[in-house]
């Protein structure tokens, strides 16, 4: 690290990375409120004249379909079904507000950013049960395991930050100590 940029810099640097994951974290629980209007629009883009994505790839219209045509049903005839997603997406918020906690002091609660990581390492062994046990196809299911992976990047990279924002911190306050009578 330049030290004319000093522990300030660092610090700044991580609060940018936090606050990019908090947006991914809100907008990812946000978008899980209205699935039913979303795959509706989805299903619209694949399939409009512009598209040549249903052509490219006519497994993922099918399964877009079959999703549309399930959420469809579910809001149809069994409603609170779907109030499953909404504490989905309540869940992605209050994640989110948890790492508000290492934005304002990132080495005494570098342990949010550790769960954070042990969150996306989990999503991998969900995906790889689950989505069989619910009739993922498994392609969909790298999807969602690739939000684990992608999450744990920032994740990984705050917490090195920490790490040498700590060591600087641990530095700075040794030449008080050794003066300290």
């Amino acid at each position: 690290m330049n030290e004319a940029k000093g522990p300030q810099a660092l610090l700044r640097r991580i609060r940018v990375w936090l606050v990019v994951f908090i947006v991914c974290l809100v907008l990812s629980g946000v978008t899980a409120f209205p699935l039913v209007t979303e795959l509706h629009l989805i299903e619209d883009a694949l399939t409009s004249w512009a598209s040549p994505v249903a052509e490219l790839f006519p497994g993922l219209l099918e399964w877009i379909e079959r999703v549309r045509d399930g959420l469809d049903t579910a809001d149809a005839q069994y409603p609170f079904l779907l109030y499953g997603t909404d504490w989905l997406a309540f869940a992605h918020l209050v994640i989110a507000v948890a790492f508000y906690g290492p934005y304002r002091d990132p080495v005494r609660n570098i342990w949010v950013i550790e769960f954070g990581m042990i969150a996306c390492a989990g999503i991998i062994p969900l995906a790889l049960i689950c989505g069989p046990i619910r009739g993922i196809p498994f392609w969909w299911s790298v999807i969602d395991m690739s939000f684990g992976v992608f999450g744990v990047i920032p994740l990984l990279v705050v917490r090195r930050m920490i790490k040498r924002l700590e060591a600087v911190g641990a530095v700075a306050e040794a030449p008080q100590a050794v003066g300290a009578p």
